[in-house]
């Protein structure tokens, strides 16, 4: 037998034993998976303990070993490794390349995200990760034939000796390094969700959360909402538009060095400074949003199963509007009318799999022309949300047309390693342009609309972005390490002085109060509240940013 006959032999047998199986799995998914999750730990430590940043490697062996050891069944060892080796190549893709790490709450983002959303993070190189990390791997994994034991004594003894082999290089690990593993899992606590394939852990969790969890007692709240008649002549028509990932530090508003934001510039926009997300991916933040919970005790169990914003509105005498251009109200707008935009590629807006949100524009446009058409019936108060897709990568081409392009080059493909770092920026700014541009149409529409109504807006982003900052991209980033990039984001109101007025509010005040302090999502719901002038016992007085600046305080509620 020649020297290479001899080296294919030994990399492509024809049967192994499961336990040398097993020990080869356990070192591929050690070694080659989590080499991010290595490598970062060798960043971190190797300036001051070369030798302990070498031990992970170890550590994870052992682990390994034992996981698979304890799924060895005949039945479900080569079936569920086929599973972890495709999903894990997916979970590493995005570890590697955009320091994504996939725990609870970005599986939960990712089963809330809908088609169109999920096949714009394919691309070249992603595919390339699945087929050379996961898809070959399996395929030499089924070719493999696992030798049968001879009895189940054998095969038992044998297991647990490997269960001892993985136990005891945990334990010598730890037995030099417990301190080390202590100090830097204390100090860099989103390690332990780099680890692959625990996105199959959260998997099941949410399965079985969504599925098999009954679900808390629907709570109805607010029944005492009703609005303050301060204006009888013009019902309330107000919009909250809903950014999706635009972060505060590419705003102009918010000192950045481009004009991000030249269509609202002479709009007389109110500027909410220092605003935080209460998440970084939809999935969390938007419920947060919408709830009186605040940040520190938000659930979103218990937020779904209660009135929200909408809801309160709504008990108080408005129709309410979810109009959606970005894969769904996730369950808020359950009890009022909604209207998801098809992406239907015969629509000029739309390509398939989504559309600008000008779509938005038009949908608004439409609504309200059918209220003013039946003019000879009273008109209702209206509240209008609009979720826009804003700023969703990672095609950030897709969502502005050619002829908004501010900035170029632009980065044009999803694979956004493959870009600069201009290109990126580029691509980003000109969502957020687009965005801007969008509002400055809303406003356009409001004017026209003042005869009839008394008209305001807001707008405020439900989380933010990275764009290469410390290697990481695009968002849902673990909250506690999040970067800024991630959580801070724009929060604007246009309230003509005809609308302050009729509100009973001190427009002056409203722009000085937003202007100091911080701010955070936790004063959305309170606020807008009180800004379309609800009176309900559910109102924090301290979260609303309007509270202060009314003319006239006796007929509102307090906590």
């Amino acid at each position: 037998m020649t020297a290479f006959s001899r080296l294919y032999s030994a990399i492509n047998p024809k049967e192994l034993s499961k336990e040398t199986m097993i020990v080869l799995m356990a070192l591929y998914f050690a070694l080659v998976i989590n080499f991010g999750l290595i490598q970062r730990i060798f960043q971190l430590s190797a300036d001051s303990h070369l030798v302990f940043s070498l031990t992970p490697a170890l550590v994870l062996l052992g682990i390994f070993i034992i996981v698979f050891c304890l799924f060895s069944s005949r039945f479900i060892f080569k079936p569920l490794l086929t599973i972890l080796l495709l999903t894990s190549a997916a979970a590493m893709y995005g570890t590697m390349k955009y320091q994504v790490y996939f725990d609870y709450a970005m599986i939960e983002n990712i089963f809330e995200t809908n088609t169109g959303e999920a096949l714009s993070y394919i691309s070249t190189t992603s595919i390339l990760y699945i087929v050379v990390f996961g898809l070959i791997p399996t395929i030499w994994l089924w070719r493999v034939r696992l030798t049968p034991s001879q009895s189940v004594v054998k095969s038992l003894m044998r297991r647990s000796t490997l269960v001892v082999v993985g136990l005891g290089l945990i334990g010598v690990v730890l037995l030099g390094f417990y301190k080390d593993y202590v100090s830097m899992g204390r100090n860099n606590t989103y390690l332990k969700k780099m680890i692959i394939p625990a996105h199959a852990f959260n998997t099941v969790k949410y399965l079985y959360k969504n599925n098999f969890v009954t679900p808390l007692p629907y709570t109805v709240r607010g029944q005492d909402a009703r609005l303050i008649d301060t204006n009888p002549t013009k019902p309330t028509l107000f919009v909250l538009v809903v950014g999706e990932t635009a972060r505060a530090q590419n705003m102009a508003y918010y000192g950045y060095s481009r004009n991000t934001n030249p269509y609202t510039e002479n709009l007389d926009f109110i500027i909410v400074n220092n605003v935080s997300s209460c998440g970084t991916a939809t999935a969390h933040s938007l419920p947060c949003m919408f709830s009186d919970l605040t940040h520190d005790n938000y659930n979103r169990e218990k937020a779904l199963a209660s009135d929200n914003l909408l809801d309160i509105i709504h008990t108080a005498g408005a129709e309410v509007v979810w109009l959606d251009n970005d894969g769904g109200d996730k369950h808020l707008a359950a009890h009022v009318i909604e209207f998801n935009i098809p992406t239907d590629s015969s629509d000029d807006l739309c390509d398939g799999s989504s559309c600008y949100d000008q779509v938005l524009v038009r949908e608004f446009a439409s609504h309200i022309e059918q209220r003013l058409e039946n003019k000879q019936q009273t008109l209702t108060n209206q509240l209008l949300i609009l979720h826009t897709i804003g700023s969703h990568g990672p095609t950030y081409f897709n969502r502005y047309p050619k002829d908004k392009q501010h900035f170029s080059p632009a980065c044009e493909r999803s694979d956004l390693e493959n870009c600069s770092d201009e290109e990126i920026i580029n691509v980003y700014d000109n969502t957020l342009v687009y965005t801007d541009y969008i509002l400055s149409e809303i406003v356009k529409l409001l004017e026209l609309y003042a005869s009839d109504y008394e008209v305001a807006m807001m707008y405020i982003s439900d989380h933010g972005e990275s764009l290469g900052e410390s290697g990481m991209y695009l968002h849902g980033t673990p909250y506690a390490f999040a970067p800024a990039e991630q959580t801070h984001v724009p929060w604007y109101l246009w309230l003509p002085e005809s609308y302050t007025q009729s509100k009973q509010l001190d427009r002056q005040c409203i722009i000085t109060q937003v202007s100091q302090g911080t701010h955070s999502h936790d004063n959305l719901f309170n606020t807008l509240i009180g800004l379309y002038g609800v009176d309900t016992h559910l109102l924090d007085t301290s979260l609303d940013l309007s509270h202060s600046c009314k003319q006239t305080t006796e007929l509102l509620g307090t906590k």
